[in-house]
């Protein structure tokens, strides 16, 4: 079954990092998303950029409006996510929980919908 581990952290805790703390970041999680491929748990991983480079679009009465940011404010942004593939929900959270950033933020593990055959 896949899985979407969103990774959702404080991007001022990444700020007050040292600039070796952050290699050292960067390179656990792109270590660990090695050993996700070499174990067959992963589809794709990406990082994202800050939400300041983020723009929301909504559509209503059939009008697009568009505006700077994400739809909310908050401390914790999604930073990024990784698709998986794994045998149950006990082995994705098992996958989640040795993602870097989990000690810095929080992983949501979220079950990916399966769209039937008639769709």
């Amino acid at each position: 079954m896949k899985y979407l581990c969103q990774v959702w952290f404080d991007g001022t805790r990444l700020d007050l990092m040292t600039k070796e703390q952050k290699h050292k970041l960067d390179s656990d999680s792109l270590g660990y998303d090695r050993d996700l491929m070499a174990s067959g748990h992963m589809i794709l991983a990406e990082a994202l950029q800050s939400p300041k480079s983020a723009v929301t679009v909504r559509v209503r009465n059939g009008e697009t409006s568009v505006t700077d940011g994400p739809f909310i404010e908050t401390k914790e942004y999604l930073g990024g996510f990784i698709l998986i593939e794994a045998k149950d929900l006990n082995d994705a959270i098992r996958v989640a929980a040795e993602i870097p950033l989990a000690k810095l933020g929080a992983i949501e593990v979220r079950p990916i919908y399966s769209f039937g055959p008639d769709v």
